[in-house]
């Protein structure tokens, strides 16, 4: 039986009188993680639930996006503008701005099993309603939270007067909680699906499209096609760079990348893209850097520092801006095709992209079509393009036109018919990058909107179900997901790393909750069930507070993300562990090597004293000089060449912007130390006159005519952060 038409909106309003019409005033409300969330929509419902007490509202997601917040009046002056800059008119969650105040409704709770890294510490509410899960299983864990409204952002496209809706930016587990919703609806439940039109919301392919029909209610509004949320790219250190070309070093042609967002994920964009377009510059950091003396054999072994012949396949759980780089360099260029004969053949090396009557025979000799190609045979043959598309099948024969002639391949005529005349040019249905969700800078959306159908087909947004986990299901098999992602490398950021090889990468050993699992437990382990896989997790080796610094290699820690009998490779700044199948001695020798020289000595005395390292090993001389200051003296030669800049792709802020921050981030750690804060004031307070070149900055901040007492000390604040920093 055909599902009917759903209801539409034009009104978020009358939208939840009817939701709560269909479900009561008992809501379990599912969205999904980052920029796929109805804002308008969910505001609404957070309003009524303020407004009637008798409302039970539970809202069940990850990532809620928030612009910045101030805390001081300086700030404000700084942020507000690039705020409205960059974020336009987007939509605040107002859940967020009470949840921030300690104002929550008692009728409201708000559950998430991902966040901001750093942003829920100390946040009671959030802290104690967080659910610990991978992304594999969230999906299963929000149903089980008595699911009952799931709603989220769709993008619309109309052909041929046919309206279809994507799932865009999140597919990943709106599609398994839609699949969920409309059995739920089929049995008789109380069970609303709503998809929010936003005409900005890219219009992606693959699993990601549905129809009309597969959501109860749509709200489309032009009033509420407001601006998608923006991440502002993150400023790269030399840390970040050195961890992204240690990485890019791993990465072996003909392979699969796994990337997130951040710093270290641009780093390893960055190592590739040089690897792929200046191969000479690129081997020449690895050398004056010691990468290859200190990791050449590991690289040697496992990636590969030449440029991409064969190139990669994009395999990632979030679909990051990088991408968009490396599809441009050429390095993202291996095409998948979710067919197992296809990609085997593929992979055996027996066809390429290029159609011709050898990829005939190959098919035919493996089996997987027959000499009397049946009905099915055929259509598989047009749909991915070996047989032209204006051919059709009609009863054991094809015609082409007025010509008819049998579809027997063992038959000479037909073979010589077909190679004449009637095969296609090069494969369909290509893939080159799979992924479950997506979110970056504007500039990223934008480039998402400029490129073609054709190239937006390739790039196949699906089920998280689907990228994080082998497990065979009614996207792909698991037959099929091991032939494509061969030679992959999985890389994702962590916080800690014990000697022991187990990493901390979500969450403190005080139980306070960082940002979340998210998919990193799913691909290490499936970087150890891949028969030629690898998972990479980069760390820093310090953080700082203030001048105090801490080793992020440590001898044990009361918490992990992903433990120790699943280590593999761990790279830092200072070089890369390759811990997979190695002794618990040459694990913990092999962190140290890479660990902060400041903190080795300790490392190495715990790591005797605990009976795991002998008592006579000594570190080899070449890795004692892992401090910051030989990292600063090797990346200067590069610098005066333009890399290792801190955004090599692109900066949301200005340049007056980014010289305020970096100013005020200079008088920040002055004022954190001692006696800073005096001692800072008490010379802001002797400057008598604005210097020429402070101006500009005092323009942007609007201090360059300060009127009120505050406004003048403020002024003369920067003025002194300016001239600290040393940009005046």
């Amino acid at each position: 039986m055909k599902k009917e038409m759903p209801e539409f909106f034009n009104q978020v309003d009358k939208c939840v009188d009817a939701i709560i019409d269909k479900v009561g005033k008992t809501i379990v409300f599912g969205m999904p993680l980052g920029l796929g969330k109805p804002n308008q929509l969910i505001n609404a419902f957070y309003r009524r639930a303020k407004k009637d007490p008798r409302i039970k509202l539970t809202i069940v997601s990850a990532l809620s996006l928030e612009k910045p917040t101030w805390k001081s009046e300086l700030e404000r002056r700084f942020l507000e503008p690039f705020s409205e800059r960059v974020f336009g008119d987007f939509v605040e969650f107002e859940y967020m701005i009470d949840l921030r105040k300690n104002a929550l409704p008692h009728n409201v709770i708000i559950k998430e099993f991902f966040c901001k890294p750093g942003s829920y510490v100390n946040v009671a509410h959030a802290q104690q309603n967080y659910i610990s899960t991978n992304y594999t299983h969230a999906y299963r864990d929000v149903i089980e939270q008595g699911l009952n409204v799931v709603a989220q952002t769709i993008a619309k496209k109309t052909t041929n007067d046919q309206t279809y809706y994507s799932m865009s930016c999140n597919p990943d587990t709106a599609l398994d909680i839609l699949h969920y919703s409309k059995n739920q609806a089929n049995q008789g439940q109380k069970m609303v699906s709503i998809g929010q039109v936003n005409n900005n919301l890219p219009f992606m392919y693959g699993d990601a499209v549905v129809r009309p029909e597969d959501y109860d209610m749509v709200i489309d509004n032009p009033e509420y096609d407001t601006q998608l949320f923006g991440t502002p790219k993150m400023a790269m250190s030399v840390q970040d760079y050195l961890i992204g070309f240690n990485a890019s070093a791993l990465v072996k042609d003909d392979g699969t990348l796994q990337i997130g967002i951040g710093s270290l994920g641009d780093a390893i964009v960055y190592g590739l893209k040089l690897r792929q377009e200046d191969n000479d510059l690129y081997k020449s950091v690895l050398a004056d850097t010691n990468i290859l003396r200190n990791s050449g054999d590991v690289i040697d072994k496992l990636g590969g520092i030449e440029k991409f012949d064969k190139g990669l396949l994009g395999s990632t759980e979030m679909l990051v801006d990088g991408y968009i780089e490396l599809l441009k360099s050429g390095v993202v260029k291996r095409k998948t095709y979710n067919n197992v004969a296809i990609q085997s053949l593929i992979n055996e090396g027996q066809i390429t992209e290029t159609v011709t009557p050898k990829t005939l025979d190959a098919l035919l000799e493996s089996g997987y079509i027959s000499p009397h190609l049946t009905a099915s045979q055929f259509s598989f043959l047009k749909e991915y393009g070996i047989l032209h598309e204006r051919l059709t099948y009609h009863d054991g024969h094809i015609q082409d036109g007025d010509d008819v002639f049998i579809a027997d391949l063992s038959d000479a005529k037909t073979m010589s018919r077909i190679a004449d005349t009637c095969l296609g040019e090069t494969l369909k249905k290509g893939i080159l990058i799979h992924a479950a969700f997506f979110l970056g800078p504007n500039s990223f959306y934008e480039a998402l909107h400029a490129m073609t159908d054709e190239e937006l087909q390739m790039i196949n947004m699906t089920s998280v179900l689907n990228v994080n986990q082998l497990y065979g299901n009614q996207y792909a098999s698991q037959e099929l997901k091991t032939l494509q992602r061969k030679n992959a490398r999985f890389a994702n950021a962590a916080l800690l790393c014990t000697l022991s090889g187990a990493v901390a990468s979500d969450g403190l050993e005080n139980n306070q909750v960082i940002s979340g699992v998210g998919g990193q437990y799913n691909f290490v382990s499936m970087a150890h069930a891949l028969p030629d896989a690898r998972s990479i997790l980069m760390l820093r080796a310090t953080r700082s507070k203030g001048k105090e610094a801490s080793s992020n290699i440590v001898w044990t820690y009361g918490y992990c993300t992903i433990p120790r009998h699943l280590r593999d490779i761990v790279i830092t700044e200072y070089g890369i562990a390759s811990l997979r199948g190695q002794s618990d001695s040459d694990v913990m020798k092999s962190l140290i090597h890479i660990s902060d020289s400041r903190f080795q000595d300790e490392l190495l005395h715990k790591a005797i004293q605990g009976g795991k390292i002998s008592s006579g090993y000594k570190i080899p001389d070449r890795y004692r000089n892992n401090v910051p200051e030989r990292l600063k003296d090797e990346a200067a030669l590069f610098k005066s060449k333009g890399l290792f800049q801190p955004y090599p792709f692109g900066c949301d802020f200005t340049n007056e912007e980014l010289v305020i921050s970096r100013s005020l981030q200079t008088l920040k750690s002055k004022m954190s130390e001692g006696l800073g804060i005096a001692s800072s004031l008490g010379k802001a307070m002797t400057i008598m006159s604005i210097p020429e070149k402070a101006k500009p900055y005092l323009r942007r901040l609007k201090l360059d005519n300060p009127f009120t007492a505050k406004e003048k000390m403020m002024q003369k604040m920067v003025i002194y952060a300016l001239n600290s920093a040393g940009y005046i």
